[in-house]
């Protein structure tokens, strides 16, 4: 049933609510194993953004400084970050394809937050409070 060749975008396993910040974030809707994918979709890169000021697009390149940024389907953009010891999930970007994938980098219980270290926490001015 999870089958990405028939499907280019699911987040069947995830929610948006809101967070303890006053925003929202990506919750998980069931359990999920370390290994498994959470989210996959597509992303369409953006044209006249600057993801220094924007923290809502994707870092979409492995340059630094970066220059190209992309906004991603599904929950994707409402993931937060967190530490490398808080984060439960990581994405795999497929730059030449404009995809990713999101996978469980341990057991997350349902209704837990999904958490992620931003690719470009360390030098994006828009990251500086994190």
């Amino acid at each position: 049933c999870d089958s990405m060749a028939s499907n280019l975008v699911d987040c069947s396993k995830v929610e948006v609510k809101p967070d303890e910040y006053g925003g929202a974030g990506a919750y998980a809707k069931c359990d999920i194993k370390r290994g498994e994918l959470v989210e996959w979709g597509l992303v369409r890169v953006l044209t006249n953004c600057d993801g220094n000021e924007n923290p809502y697009v994707f870092t979409w390149s492995d340059d630094v400084p970066n220059t190209t940024w992309a906004l991603g389907s599904g929950c994707s953009t409402f993931y937060n970050t967190g530490s490398e010891q808080e984060a439960n999930t990581h994405m795999v970007r497929h730059f030449k394809e404009n995809r990713f994938e999101i996978v469980a980098t341990r057991d997350i219980q349902r209704g837990e937050q999904l958490l992620h270290v931003y690719k470009s926490k360390s030098w994006r001015t828009c990251f500086q409070d994190l």
